[in-house]
């Protein structure tokens, strides 16, 4: 006889000891009990914690079939100049824009993203390095670029799908068009791609590798992307903080934009000292870090506790960034230990708050389904307050696994997954999403002003 899923979550001790039995976060737990069944992957696992047996875990009826993938072929349909191909063998075909390829610069893990605009800011996000970007939104491209948007000097992405070819830009800001932009950095496109149809199939089957190819002489093979896609080992124990980070340190000055288009510069004589590690910083955290009174300095993520400390920061700020946080670790969480020791107030956003979590003496694990959008409902557990939030992360901080004197201070709204932690020990805290909020919402700026205020409470008693 089959056991609903809460039965077996009851069985195994609740959903939390059931996500540590199984290896699994929070975000696997909720799709179980969205699809009302445990996939059989993790029956091994479950059978030797319990007496269950086969007969107890096999679904009564056969699962809801996946999306239909009706452009889905092996053949080159006529007009097609450009395909991806999934690590599952999907096809999809389309038409090329941007730089063309051979396939190689192009391989990655295949994401979604849900934002409405910015996509020009989320393409040079250093966060999406070793993705390939799918846009939910369709029309993309329509206001054009310009060098302002940039949040790096590089686009760190390896390629973009979108629903409807790219339109001439309409925008008194544009420099240039998207496609131009795209074609210049070494970024190729594809559009005519169902990607309602992609964004289900990522949803349901999780994260998964993918090629982008637009051939010059639009020839497409198949089993070697295919083969491509299958070889790619995956964002699982990568480090790419280091790749994407700068490799020397800087000052930066520059506030907030304005309304008339200029940035102010300087934060004033009395700003706080901030040493910035970049594992991917974006511009506009370092823009929002001087606009609430900071003098900021940027040091490489691979910088030790004792260079960072050499600058005699009132604060360090851990920066968002791509990769394996627990690859990251490695090199990271030393010195951010060295930071924590030394009394520094701390302050982390994604990458940086995955990488605080490790060395407060949390874990971390791949969600099933990683947030990117700027539509992401977060929850402050002190206020009850709900704040929409931009975020773009595959990993996050196993909430279970925090020590005594480390409290989850926000929670997703969507999975229950892990927002932000605070030591009730040292002062230190950090958040999963981006404050900065380029594209999104502004509702989280307040975190730079605690980070302030904590700074100067700090000065205060020293």
């Amino acid at each position: 006889m089959t056991l609903s899923v809460e039965t077996i979550l009851e069985r195994l001790g609740g959903p939390a000891q059931a996500a540590r039995l199984t290896g699994v976060g929070t975000e696997a737990i909720r799709k179980w009990r969205q699809a009302r069944a445990v996939p059989p992957k993790h029956w091994t696992a479950i059978l030797g914690a319990t007496d269950l047996t086969v007969a107890d875990l096999q679904p009564a009826t056969s699962p809801a079939p996946e999306p239909s993938m009706t452009d889905a072929q092996d053949e080159t349909p006529a007009g097609a100049t450009a395909a991806l191909v999934l690590a599952d063998g999907t096809v999809l075909w389309g038409r090329g824009f941007g730089a063309r390829t051979d396939g190689a610069r192009s391989v990655g893990e295949i994401c979604f993203s849900t934002g409405m605009s910015g996509y020009q800011e989320t393409l040079t996000d250093p966060s999406f390095a070793g993705q390939i970007i799918t846009f939910t939104f369709p029309h993309v491209g329509n206001v054009g670029t310009t060098a302002e948007d940039d949040e790096a000097t590089t686009v760190a992405a390896c390629g973009l799908v979108v629903k409807e070819a790219l339109t001439e830009p309409s925008n008194w800001r544009s420099a240039q068009t998207l496609d131009g932009w795209l074609a210049a950095r070494g970024i190729p496109g594809i559009c005519g791609v169902d990607t309602r149809a992609l964004t289900r199939r990522i949803r349901d089957r999780g994260p998964q590798s993918a090629v982008l190819s637009f051939p010059a002489d639009g020839r497409v093979d198949l089993a070697a992307l295919r083969r491509a896609a299958t070889d790619w080992p995956g964002l699982e124990g990568m480090d790419l903080a280091r790749r994407v980070s700068c490799t020397q340190s800087y000052v930066w000055d520059q506030g907030t934009w304005t309304g008339d288009g200029s940035a102010p510069r300087g934060p004033g004589a009395s700003a706080r000292r901030v040493v910035a590690v970049d594992y991917g910083a974006k511009r506009n955290i370092l823009r929002c870090l001087v606009q609430a009174g900071c003098a900021v300095t940027v040091v490489p993520a691979t910088a030790t506790a004792e260079e960072i400390l050499a600058h005699r920061p009132d604060g360090v700020f851990l920066s968002n960034g791509p990769g394996d946080p627990a690859a990251t670790a490695e090199y990271a969480v030393p010195a951010i230990r060295g930071v924590l020791e030394a009394g520094t107030p701390v302050f982390g956003i994604c990458l940086g708050h995955q990488l605080l979590g490790l060395a407060l003496g949390a874990k971390t694990y791949k969600l099933d389904q990683g947030h990117r959008g700027a539509n992401q409902p977060v929850q402050d557990l002190a206020t009850g307050r709900v704040e929409i939030t931009s975020q773009n992360h595959g990993f996050a901080v196993d909430g279970a696994t925090l020590p005594d004197d480390v409290r989850i201070t926000h929670v997703s709204l969507f999975d229950g997954s892990n927002e932000g932690i605070a030591s009730t020990r040292l002062p230190a805290f950090s958040v999963q999403y981006h404050p900065e909020a380029s594209p999104g919402p502004s509702d989280s700026f307040y975190l730079f002003e605690r980070f302030v205020g904590m700074m100067n409470t700090r000065a205060a008693t020293i």
